[in-house]
């Protein structure tokens, strides 16, 4: 168990993934519940004006479509799910557009697959948009492209989707919104001896037990994936919270850091934990060489790279891949997300970023190695 003011965590959160289930934005299937999307939109929008970057990961569009369609059951042929996320996205997207908009706040959907988030360059696509997004001010609303998904490449439930974001764009906390109060040790309905979780390690290999159950007829989802999703959101140093999406102000109150649901700590903080994955990363597909003065801007001033101070590319790598970074001796002193490829660099290199577009065709990014996915080794 973790210290009584954890949640006094949230209250320095910049970043914050929201995500909120089937049941509660559609009313328990009864069709899009606009009053209570509305709640949550007012919500995001004064957090944003806090100066918060807000993502929101919502669930919905098959039970709207269900609603849309009649059908009572959620359906298990995927091309009957499929056809049911495509008529309730149009509604899903619409009403978080109007409410968002009501509150002077403007709003982008966003449909994800897995494939988008393990393909590297996909995955630097995602987080490029996503972060220009939050960097204009709006709310990206996210989905899983459930239109086209297949048994090989679906999320199966958006918890993970929710973690998987979070992990995307490194943010500093996970707030599950949920028809539950939040995780108890047991079924209180079956268990009188079943106690609330206040707080807890994330990855506690105890919680699985506790959270065991499906999810309800209309969401595919239960505690359990709320948990595992928990676990994957603390390995980028991402806290997560889980609380009653009806719960008055919740995300507000959670932001003041008052003690609302359950709140399960990540053991990493952010920093650290995406330092360790580029420094221990073992599929180097490259390196670029950089002179003296773009090396002291990488170590001493924790600039990005950009391509005029590159002197030489080696290997062959694609936009996502991990790349070293050398110095004129040759020594490696950062490791980052290449945002062109090695045949790219190697037109761009000892180029300004305003040649670009002659050179290449197009401007991907002015940087070959961003700042924020850039770590140093040296």
């Amino acid at each position: 168990m973790q210290d009584k003011n954890a949640f006094l965590l949230l209250r320095d959160a910049k970043r914050i993934v929201v995500k909120v289930g089937s049941s509660l934005v559609t009313n328990e299937g009864r069709g899009l519940d606009a009053a209570a999307i509305g709640q949550w939109c007012e919500q995001l929008a004064a957090l944003v004006k806090d100066g918060r970057e807000v993502i929101m990961v919502s669930s919905g569009a098959i039970a709207e479509g269900m609603k849309r369609l009649g059908w009572a059951v959620r359906p298990k042929a995927i091309h009957e799910l499929q056809a049911a996320a495509a008529v309730g996205q149009m509604g899903l997207a619409q009403v978080y557009e109007t409410k968002l908009r009501e509150n002077g706040i403007g709003s982008a959907q966003v449909l994800l697959t897995h494939a988008d988030l393990a393909d590297r360059e996909r995955y630097l696509n995602a987080r490029s948009t996503l972060l220009t997004l939050l960097q204009l001010g709006v709310v990206p609303v996210i989905n899983e492209n459930d239109t086209v998904v297949n048994d090989e490449i679906k999320f199966g439930d958006n918890d993970t989707l929710g973690a998987l974001v979070a992990n995307l764009v490194e943010a500093d906390a996970l707030i599950i919104l949920t028809d539950q109060r939040g995780l108890f040790s047991a079924d209180p309905r079956k268990d009188p001896n079943a106690y609330f979780v206040h707080q807890a390690n994330a990855g506690d290999p105890a919680l699985e037990a506790m959270a065991g159950g499906a999810g309800s007829s209309i969401g595919s989802g239960g505690m359990i994936t709320k948990i595992l999703a928990a676990k994957r959101a603390a390995g980028s140093g991402a806290s997560t919270v889980i609380a009653w999406g009806r719960e008055p102000q919740a995300l507000i109150r959670l932001s003041q850091g008052e003690a609302v649901g359950t709140f399960l700590q990540a053991q990493t903080q952010k920093n650290q934990a995406r330092k360790q994955w580029m420094a221990d990363h073992l599929q180097l597909r490259g390196s670029v060489s950089v002179d003296d003065g773009a090396a002291s801007m990488l170590r001493d001033a924790g600039k990005s790279l950009l391509p005029i101070g590159m002197t030489r590319v080696s290997g062959d790598f694609s936009r996502g891949d991990v790349i070293a970074v050398r110095d004129a001796s040759g020594a490696e002193i950062a490791r980052g997300l290449a945002n062109y490829s090695s045949s790219e660099a190697r037109l761009i290199c000892r180029k300004p970023s305003s040649e670009f577009e002659k050179l290449l065709g197009y401007i991907a990014e002015p940087e070959m190695l961003h700042r924020t996915n850039l770590v140093l080794t040296r």
